[in-house]
């Protein structure tokens, strides 16, 4: 399966796992947990995955990687402890409690957080040494002589042995001891995901005309070359710093990351080309319906990979605006909830609104140890606390004596917030119209419009803004691409069962003829 199918399996085994009885006690009790193991070839976005799981559940994440322990940092060290059996004292071997138990119990105290997932990443490359620990654990959730707390789950992962000579082979005791999720790369699910990560526009451009080049691991005269989909999500953040320091991006770089020579350079390619498209089309003018004649005439004669690389730099231009729009809406929620609070205080102000600033920052810190917020939702803090800030110090100048008073100039400075919101939104949803234009111009109803109606469903931040905000030309575009693949749809078995009838009595007339 894929990682986003993988997602939805952790998701529901987790909610599973996570039910209690009207007692307040889980119904299937840790040590009759399965672990899951997320077997997968390196680099496709396991680690990734668990976080997202534990964001949108709101739990914690402990995660550790088993190459990097030994028996003792994983069981404790043994000590020896003096108890009495029978009125007789007796010598016995105890433990320190396992680094990893003791992570878990950390994060429990330092957050809050009462349940999460532990995920242990490469278990089956653990030490010879520490193997037979393994089996009781994956039945026990015990490391030494010390439990995993109750709500805590276990995820395991690792890499079928192909990728890894470390690999040790389960036999058939330890498998029945696990959820197996096998998951594959699949560059159409892995986009989803780049969207909604900011992956660099002139990656997912490239990676839609050549899509073999996603993920390849290959053994050559030379040794072994690889290109992961870790790889192309690290090089995003090396092109994106780059550019934001005003440093040239070079083969030399990108070969640090895609580890295939050939692969590498074609990018390298690619990339510069894409850039001089980013600087010859002005992407915000044609947001801003003004691009010039020159432009328009351009991309209609441009090359087929020419348009689609302006059809990315759209997309990224038009993501970006309603990425701002999707945080700056969610920002404004939690921050009228926030005032709610401030408003019932009816005391000082300024103290008040320090109240919800101090709360802000300790979720968004505890959010950040404990890994049970996104990046999205991280960002949605930081706003809010920014906002909150701006109030306080508003008020605390202007020296309100009376609450009303003050809260009233609370209120003001929010209504402000909310006028920017739909001055915002309604610069994103004229962009959105004015690219449609450029598009109906330039590639009219070609393959190019297809791939731009398709990729504003997939993306994550425009879809959000169209169901809420709507936009005539995509409903109108998407209808007629759907009216469009029925079409196909019905010609094609039309095609199967002339095949099928091969030419026999009573057969059915050819295509031409049945829509004539």
């Amino acid at each position: 399966m894929n990682i986003k199918e993988a997602k939805e399996e952790i998701r529901n085994a987790m909610r599973a796992y996570f039910t209690k009885n009207r007692y307040g006690e889980y119904v299937i009790p840790l040590e009759r947990q399965r672990p899951l193991f997320l077997m997968g070839p390196p680099g496709i976005g396991k680690t990734a995955v668990m976080e997202q799981v534990a964001s949108e559940l709101g739990v914690g994440l402990v995660s550790y990687s088993m190459t990097h322990h030994t028996r003792q940092s994983a069981l404790g060290l043994p000590f020896i402890e003096k108890k009495t059996y029978g009125g007789k004292e007796y010598s016995v071997s105890e433990y320190t409690m396992s680094e990893i138990i003791a992570s878990v119990y950390d994060m429990m105290e330092e957050t809050g957080v009462k349940e999460g997932i532990l995920f242990l990443d490469e278990i089956n490359c653990v030490s010879e040494t520490l193997a037979p620990a393994m089996l009781q654990f994956l039945q026990y959730k015990i490391f030494g002589k010390h439990r995993v707390p109750e709500g805590w789950i276990v995820v395991t992962a690792g890499n079928p042995p192909e990728y890894n000579n470390s690999v040790h082979e389960y036999d058939i005791v330890t498998w029945d001891r696990l959820k197996r999720v096998d998951i594959e790369p699949d560059y159409e699910v892995w986009k989803e995901y780049a969207y909604q990560k900011g992956i660099h526009p002139s990656i997912v451009s490239y990676l839609d005309l050549k899509r073999d080049n996603f993920y390849k691991i290959e053994t050559t005269i030379e040794g072994k070359t690889y290109i992961t989909a870790r790889g192309w999500s690290d090089l995003s953040d090396m092109i994106h710093l780059y550019e934001q320091n005003n440093i040239p991006v070079k083969e030399s770089l990108i070969i640090q990351y895609l580890r295939n020579r050939k692969i590498a350079k074609d990018f390298a390619v690619y990339y510069d080309l894409f850039v001089k498209y980013k600087s010859d089309y002005q992407i915000q003018d044609i947001l801003d319906g003004r691009p010039s004649e020159e432009i328009v005439q351009r991309a209609m004669g441009a090359k087929f990979d020419e348009r689609l690389a302006v059809v990315g730099l759209i997309i990224d231009r038009i993501g970006d605006l309603c990425r701002q729009v999707y945080l700056s809406e969610n920002t404004q929620r939690e921050l009228l909830t926030a005032l709610k609070e401030v408003k019932k205080a009816s005391g000082d102000a300024a103290d008040a609104l320090g109240k919800q600033i101090a709360a802000h920052r300790d979720r968004l810190q505890k959010g950040k140890i404990s890994k049970s917020l996104s990046n999205d939702q991280q960002a949605i803090l930081h706003e809010v606390i920014q906002a909150l800030d701006e109030m306080q110090k508003t008020v605390r100048k202007e020296k309100y004596t009376d609450f009303q008073e003050a809260f009233t100039c609370i209120k003001n400075m929010f209504d402000a917030r909310t006028q920017n919101l739909r001055e915002m939104a309604d610069t994103c949803r004229k962009g959105m119209d004015n690219a449609f234009v450029f598009c109906e111009k330039t590639v009219r109803n070609g393959q190019e419009m297809v791939i731009f109606v398709t990729e504003l469903t997939v993306n994550y931040y425009t879809a959000q803004f169209i169901s809420r905000y709507g936009c005539d030309a995509y409903f109108r575009h998407n209808k007629e691409l759907l009216f469009y693949d029925r079409q196909q749809q019905i010609l094609q078995e039309l095609e199967s069962l002339e095949d099928d009838d091969d030419g026999e009595d009573g057969g059915i007339s050819s295509p031409g003829g049945a829509l004539s």
